[in-house]
């Protein structure tokens, strides 16, 4: 979306405003955006949140290990999972977004590390949907729900659910049911490894299954678009729609002959269409359409393999890719292709260990932040020309990364 664009659609906005209430609504409020970047070391065990605007660090946060990044659907939290300590910390963004109908507030405080501590055996997956917070652990046989809201206030209670055997799978909820991947218990494993996944249940609040399994085969990814859940799987793509009292009713998109052999393994959801983005291999990604009569499934090849992916989440028709050439290349989601690439990074390959420190995407606003661990920056993209405007210098190696923020009325 062009700044014009956005300018216009803020200004339509500001008029309305002014229909609706007059000008004492101008006199009480003023709007106000801001845009936080949480930054993970790739091998130190701290966070750093810094203020978009200004680049300055506002907030170091020191945990026990390295952490993954995740943000909660509200974006008020960010989760800090350390898998090889066995924790998970939530993080207070200092940034909540309310909405009144015809306009949004919001209100912004420093950002803090919570007190609430989450453990368990190797933390994986965590999961938000509305209030709804699930946290997944490989290494036992249980995922745990609790409340952000009760994060934020720092009385949080879990609750505990059970997923059969411990394996390496994720934990959905989806309003009054859960969506909760299925190891397969009959295959013999070595010591030390995990059984791999055969499906996905839906279980409902007090555990119990609902119907019977869905076949996903290597079930790994999971992403929500409007009121839909998908899920990657060997066969295609499993989607999960509202079902009423009974739960979620589960459907599979197959590959088919349309696609070449392969399988999606990650998953983003669009925000405000409803479409989901993965990757397709290591070179291509596809765009799945849930609800086409024709069309499910759009590949799009990529120049080299892929090192990160992102959706802008205000602008629907616009995602993100980044290449191990160091390209950042812009996808139309609507016409299915690139439309426009630039180099932001020296080359990255995709080679050596999956977890080596390579740069990580955010979407904020308009600007796009990448993550440069070698050359310890975070780069600052304008996201209609993908030029760089500027650097951020971080301490250590950037590498996890997710952006908190949005604009609203502070009153």
């Amino acid at each position: 979306m062009s700044h014009l664009l956005r300018a216009a659609a803020l200004s339509a906005a500001l008029l309305a405003s002014s229909a609706v209430f007059g000008p004492v609504a101008f006199a009480e409020e003023e709007k106000a955006e801001t845009w936080r970047l949480f930054v993970a070391d790739h091998s130190l065990p701290v966070v750093r949140a810094i203020d978009l605007v200004s680049g300055t660090e506002i907030g170091k946060f020191d945990l026990e290990g390295y952490a993954a990044l995740s943000l909660s659907d509200s974006g008020r939290t960010v989760f800090a999972v350390q898998g090889d300590e066995n924790v998970v910390h939530a993080i207070s963004s200092g940034i909540s977004l309310s909405d009144h109908g015809e306009h949004r507030d919001i209100e912004i405080n420093e950002p803090q590390l919570t007190s609430t501590v989450i453990k368990g055996q190797k933390p994986g997956h965590v999961v938000t949907h509305g209030d709804q917070v699930a946290v997944f652990y490989d290494r036992e046989a249980k995922f745990d729900l609790v409340s952000e809201e009760s994060l934020a206030q720092g009385d949080a209670e879990l609750k505990a659910f059970d997923t059969i055997a411990a394996h390496h799978g994720v934990a959905v909820p989806a309003g009054k049911h859960f969506l909760v991947s299925v190891p397969n218990t009959e295959v013999a494993v070595t010591e030390g490894e995990l059984p791999p996944r055969l499906g996905l249940r839906v279980v409902d609040g007090d555990g119990k299954q609902v119907g019977e399994i869905a076949t996903c085969t290597g079930l790994h990814g999971e992403a929500s678009s409007a009121r839909l859940v998908a899920f990657g799987c060997e066969e295609g793509v499993l989607v999960a729609r509202p079902g009423g009292m009974d739960g979620p009713k589960l459907e599979m998109l197959p590959y088919g002959d349309q696609l070449p052999k392969g399988k999606v393994s990650t998953l983003l959801g669009g925000k405000s269409m409803q479409f989901f983005l993965g990757n397709y291999g290591e070179d291509k990604i596809v765009l799945v359409d849930p609800d086409s009569a024709d069309e499910t499934y759009r590949l799009i090849e990529l120049p080299t393999r892929r090192v990160d992916f992102a959706l802008d989440p205000a602008d629907p028709r616009s995602a993100y890719v980044l290449t191990e050439d160091g390209k950042l290349h812009l996808i139309d989601v609507v016409k299915g292709e690139i439309v426009k690439s630039e180099t932001i990074t020296e080359p990255y390959s995709k080679d050596g260990h999956w977890r080596d420190a390579r740069p990580r995407l955010a979407v904020a606003g308009d600007q796009i932040a990448v993550t440069d661990p070698r050359k310890s920056l975070v780069r600052i993209v304008d996201g209609d020309n993908l030029k760089e405007v500027r650097t951020i210098a971080v301490e250590g190696q950037p590498f996890g990364l997710v952006a908190a923020g949005g604009s609203g009325a502070v009153h």
